[in-house]
Order: structure tokens, then C-alpha cells, then sequence
């Protein structure tokens, strides 16, 4: 399995706090069958700051730790951004990357709303040829008040990504629900685990293919495995119409 969505790297946002946490953390992701995954620590969140060198930098530091003590992950390189003004011009100076250097660029909204300049921004990433990957849409208020918002930007090109926990029931069951319906409606294209930790925030991927397959088949699985993989080969991903039917208000908050 691909996870394109963690925090793995050692001491550089809210995830992983040290080497020996993030050792833990690949072994922990190769028990579940991971074999390749992307580290997206958090950039310019009001909170953290991670330029890509920076990122690159420790990426390197643990794949070699990894190979040293023969645990079978490949890290690459990525981040987790909020979307913000300068974005653009970070991109043309490589402040910012797209996740393994891809097309494909993972921007994560505030939790309560969808920003003023989404529009403007998307507009100016796919100028550039990128496309936005909205990471955990199921836990903003704004589009968990209304799905439908989700649907008009994944129809102007974006992509979404759901949490492994949100599937898993970590969240509530108001966002559990939330996510399966995003899934059974097309609102989805990924499925990673934003995994931050050893104790309440770990992967949770296999468990969350295994309630995809026993709730919507085992073609949903393939559907979103196979996305992974185009991911990291920089290939077209595959988009099924959105199709949210109705408004949806979901209490919980």
C-alpha cells in the first residue's frame, strides 16, 4: 500500500517528536502492508514552517536510518500546505513542492471554513500546470455543512482526500458518516492516514480499505489504491463524476 499523507519526519511539526518515534511509526506502517510513503509535514500554517529543503533534508536522514535498520519504507519527500497568497511565487522558488515532485500539490484548508481566495489560488495552481489535493475535506465545517461546495471545486479540477481515522469512527460518527457518504458519491480520490503518532493517531489504513470493501466493495479499494499509485508515478488520476445529491448538515462540533 501507498500512504501519501503523514507525519512522519522526526521533530519538525505536531506528528512524529523524534528518530525513535518515527522508527516506530515505519515499522508500524510496514506491518500494515505499507511499502512507500509520503511525508507532508505541515508548511505555512500559522504554526509551522517547512520548506522543502528543509523536508528533503530529513527525508534523507531517515530513509538512511531505515535502511540501516533494514525496514522496508521508502519516505518521500512532500508537504501538508495551507493554502495562502503567496503560494504561487513560493512555488516558483521552490519554498513549496508538490508531493514526490508530481503534479500533484496537497493543500490543507483551515477546519472552519474554505478560504476567501480558494478560487483564485486553485485557478492560479492549475495555470501552472498543478492540481490541488484537498487534504481531510470531511473535517471542515464549511464543507461538512455543505458537500456540495466540495463538489463545485472537485468539478473546477481539485481532488480530495479522506482520513483513514475519520472512516474508522477516531472522529465521531457524524464525520465517519460523512466520509463514507463523500465516498459513495464521489467525492473522494485518496484514502491516507495523516498519521501523526504511535498513540491515538497512527495509520489505520488497512482497517479503512477493509470498511471501504465491506460497505461499498472491493472495487472502491482498488479504485483508490490504484490513485495512490498514479500519484506517485505523476500519471492521470482517474475521476469519477461527484455526484451529492443533497444537503447535508452534520453536527460535530
Amino acid at each position: 500500500m501507498i500512504d501519501i499523507h503523514s507525519h512522519i519526519l522526526p521533530g519538525v511539526d505536531d506528528g512524529a517528536e523524534d528518530m525513535e518515534e518515527t522508527v516506530l511509526m515505519a515499522q508500524a506502517a510496514v506491518e500494515e502492508g505499507i511499502h512507500t510513503l509520503i511525508a507532508t509535514p505541515h508548511h505555512a500554517n500559522g504554526k509551522y514552517d517547512n520548506p522543502m529543503e528543509k523536508v528533503e533534508r530529513s527525508v534523507r536522514e531517515v530513509n538512511r536510518v531505515l535502511e540501516q535498520q533494514n525496514i522496508p519504507l521508502t519516505i518521500l519527500p512532500g508537504q501538508e500546505i495551507r493554502l495562502y497568497s503567496d503560494l504561487p511565487e513560493d512555488l516558483h522558488q521552490q519554498v513549496a513542492r508538490t508531493l514526490h515532485s508530481s503534479r500533484y500539490i496537497l493543500i490543507e484548508f483551515p477546519s472552519r471554513e474554505i478560504p476567501k481566495q480558494t478560487d483564485e489560488l486553485f485557478h492560479e495552481l492549475r495555470v501552472m500546470g498543478l492540481v490541488p489535493v484537498i487534504a481531510h475535506p470531511e473535517r471542515n465545517m464549511e464543507i461538512a455543512q455543505d458537500p456540495m461546495k466540495l463538489q463545485r471545486i472537485i468539478q473546477q479540477g481539485a481532488l480530495s482526500q479522506v482520513t483513514t481515522h475519520s472512516l474508522n469512527g477516531l472522529f465521531g460518527k457524524s464525520i465517519q458518516k460523512l466520509s463514507l457518504d463523500m465516498c459513495k458519491q464521489h467525492l473522494v480520490h485518496f484514502v491516507s492516514s495523516d498519521a501523526h503518532n504511535m498513540s491515538h493517531r497512527a495509520f489505520g489504513l488497512r482497517q479503512a480499505y477493509a470498511f471501504i470493501g465491506n460497505t461499498l466493495g472491493d472495487q472502491q479499494v482498488r479504485y483508490y489504491q490504484a490513485n495512490a499509485a498514479r500519484l506517485i508515478a505523476n500519471e492521470d488520476i482517474s475521476v469519477l463524476q461527484p455526484d451529492w445529491r443533497k444537503r447535508a448538515w452534520w453536527r460535530f462540533w
